[in-house]
């Protein structure tokens, strides 16, 4: 088919030379028939049976307005199942040195764990086989069924034997805090197969979104979603995750940042009064996250004043922990102009642009 170019969406002329790795691409699954051939023939015969549907990310409205890019849905299936169009549209005019791919399926929304562990599975296998290994450019992010450690922890091994994967990926909105050391047999595994822990916007808890109570509105749902990214942090350093794997890193992906130095000022205040309660973080918390710690800046919270959004970036008092993404096909943004905060130094966006992404998945 032919590839129906984007306007103003390929890399910036200022940029031309440079190595560029966007840290979230999203792929989607064409339909859940599509995993049939990586699944076993029962986990066949129950879908067929039941008349189960699919598992799409619930974290968008599926068919709200302006949600992707216009162009990026290809004649079937839904947008980001297509190699071509990601190759025509955004690895080939943005010049990408890599893309790490980022699969949106709503694994953690099943309750059976043997069959969420069988369709992780089959996903993973079917992102290796019809994505990454069809373009060396790209790099995965396996699924993993977090409703049982010990199936998540085989999972992240047999990512590790695959070099396309170096990313796991799990919820924020998770079931209880990540932290929790029911969590740790996947940290454990990551770290020994130098895989980084994604923790991508969205899941399905079956708890309410807010410390409060459910919301009425999407507004507030979506305005909300950095509050899951702050508690799994604190769960993260407070439960002594980084203590016990000192290798470990954690990427948050589509969660924002602004809202990051005045969170870990607060969190090293209120540690100094209380570090009696968790005596194993032996450092300001706000040290643990710049050293554990990365971010991808799509979507990018832009206030009307650049100069305000450079503050923050300077808050952070760490150069290491921003890493470009698109967020494609999603449409946060339109315009090439827009993919970085304007007025970062020139050494600053090279690490934004790649640097910290080659240090944090180590890619070569």
């Amino acid at each position: 088919m032919a590839v129906q170019q984007l306007e103003n969406y390929a890399r910036p002329q200022q940029w031309t030379g440079l190595d560029l790795v966007d840290t979230d691409v999203h792929i989607n699954l064409p339909g859940l028939k599509n995993l049939f051939p990586y699944l076993e023939a029962r986990w066949r015969d129950y879908i067929t049976e039941s008349g189960m549907g699919g598992l799409p990310s619930n974290l968008y409205p599926s068919n709200a307005p302006n949600l992707f890019l216009d162009g990026t849905r290809p004649e079937q299936g839904p947008a980001g199942s297509s190699l071509e169009l990601l190759q025509g549209q955004l690895l080939d005019p943005w010049q990408l040195q890599y893309a790490i791919l980022n699969c949106t399926y709503a694994i953690d929304s099943i309750h059976n764990d043997d069959l969420a562990a069988a369709l992780a599975r089959a996903l993973n296998r079917w992102q290796l086989h019809e994505f990454l290994e069809q373009d060396p450019r790209l790099r995965g992010s396996a699924v993993l069924p977090l409703q049982n450690p010990g199936f998540a922890a085989k999972e992240v091994e047999w990512a590790a034997e695959h070099e396309q994967f170096v990313q796991v990926t799990v919820p924020s909105r998770s079931r209880e805090p990540l932290g929790r050391r029911g969590f740790w047999p996947i940290y454990r595994a990551a770290q020994e197969a130098g895989l980084v822990i994604g923790v991508q916007a969205g899941g399905l808890s079956g708890n309410p979104t807010t410390p409060i109570g459910w919301a009425t509105y999407f507004v507030e749902d979506y305005v909300n979603v950095p509050l899951a990214f702050q508690t799994q942090l604190m769960s993260f350093v407070t439960e002594g995750v980084f203590v016990e794997f000192p290798e470990l890193k954690v990427v948050t992906i589509e969660g924002g940042f602004a809202w990051l130095p005045p969170m870990m000022w607060r969190f090293d205040k209120d540690w100094k009064g209380l570090r009696r309660e968790v005596p194993w973080v032996e450092r300001p918390p706000s040290e643990v996250i710049r050293d554990h710690v990365r971010m991808t800046i799509a979507p990018l919270d832009r206030p009307d004043t650049p100069q305000y959004l450079l503050d923050v970036i300077d808050q952070l008092l760490s150069d290491d922990m921003l890493m470009f993404s698109t967020d494609y096909p999603h449409a946060h943004f339109a315009n090439s102009a827009d993919a970085l905060p304007a007025g970062i130094s020139g050494d600053l966006q090279t690490k934004i642009m790649s640097g910290n992404a080659h240090a944090t998945y180590r890619l070569r």
